[in-house]
């Protein structure tokens, strides 16, 4: 009796055994490489703890455009982040949130991900994966609980096929989820637009671009550094404090007073489609923006050293500086249909390709 029992036991562990490995087989998410453009540093992303699959990328773009992320079914990552306007808050100061609400924000736009190390206008966020969890959270964003979208994905029979095939299993956990938008959003990558192609070699610039590019690398570089347009640090402009928002910038995340009123430099690539300008769009065109530099700011002692005396331009340079910053504009990245929502591209099940 018990050599029977004992029999029988060996066997259940082995169906158990043949089980998972059956199951686990067929679980072959088709890898993707990360295009990088040439001439541009290794990403700082960490892909061995969330390797690009077309799988994955599939489940985060569903994700990404999917307004059930929203307390009130509304409002989705893609409505405050637009594709052709490089993936920012497109022609509003503001974003619009839950309920007919304003954040206090424009929200940035999204590209090259790969390469940055900490995320939003302040820099509160130090991790792509942790960066969903801001905006579905917040009340003047989608304004839901984490717990509450697990359920609501978990029923949805696609979703659990669709984290399957991503992830191994239909469990949808927080970590999947945001791994999930964190494998979609790391495809945003803007590296093709005429100033790529001329550092390549295979295009030149018209004169004016050639001029303003010259006067580019005389007065801008520092903040904006190439290739990626910014060098990602915090700086104070100028820029007064807007008497309603309130935004002290990233001192609200360091508590340092000298962090008063600075914002992190935003990238110039796109800069041409992404407007309006500043961490709260108060700036409605470049010209406004120009501006502010030359005219408008109001310097103190937290204001960037390089800028104490404002920063000089005539209307020759900043017309020369305009036809240059239109070679920024990467319209293949624009128009890219893998960015697109479902139903409106191609799946990204086909080849991720970044410059088609």
């Amino acid at each position: 009796m018990k050599y029977r029992k004992t029999i029988g036991v060996i066997v259940v562990i082995c169906l158990i055994c043949i089980s998972w490995v059956t199951g686990n087989q067929y679980f072959k998410p088709t890898p993707v490489k990360l295009m990088v453009p040439k001439g541009w540093s290794e990403p700082v992303y960490d892909f061995k703890s969330n390797p690009l699959t077309k799988e994955g990328i599939e489940l985060g773009r569903q994700l990404f455009y999917d307004t059930r992320l929203s307390k009130d079914g509304t409002i989705s990552c893609g409505t405050c982040h637009q594709q052709f306007g490089a993936f920012n808050t497109y022609d509003h100061s503001l974003s619009h949130g839950y309920n007919n609400s304003l954040s206090t924000r424009n929200a940035p736009g999204l590209f090259n991900l790969a390469w940055q190390k900490e995320f939003m206008w302040d820099g509160g966020i130090n991790h792509l994966d942790l960066q969903p969890l801001a905006p579905i959270t917040a009340d003047t964003e989608m304004a839901e609980s984490i717990q509450n979208v697990l359920s609501k994905l978990q029923a949805e029979k696609e979703y659990r096929r669709l984290f399957k095939a991503a992830f191994g299993d239909e469990k949808i956990t927080t970590e999947k989820l945001t791994k999930a938008v964190s494998q979609f959003v790391l495809t945003f990558v803007s590296g093709n637009s005429k100033y790529d192609r001329v550092m390549q070699g295979v295009d030149t610039f018209i004169l004016p671009e050639k001029l303003g590019y010259d006067i580019f690398k005389k007065k801008c570089v520092s903040c904006h550094t190439e290739p990626m347009f910014t060098d990602y640090s915090y700086r104070n402009i100028g820029m007064p404090i807007d008497p309603f928002l309130k935004d002290l910038g990233r001192m609200k995340i360091t508590n340092d007073p000298m962090d008063s009123l600075k914002f992190k430099v935003p990238s110039l690539r796109n800069v041409m489609r992404s407007f309006p300008y500043g961490h709260d769009g108060r700036f409605f065109s470049v010209m406004t923006v120009m501006e502010h530099y030359r005219k408008n700011m109001v310097p103190d002692p937290r204001t960037d050293p390089l800028l104490q005396n404002r920063l000089p331009l005539s209307n020759f340079e900043i017309g020369q500086l305009t036809a240059f910053l239109h070679t920024l504009t990467d319209t293949s990245f624009l128009k890219n249909p893998n960015f697109a929502a479902p139903g409106k591209g191609i799946s990204t099940t086909a080849p991720v390709d970044i410059h088609n």
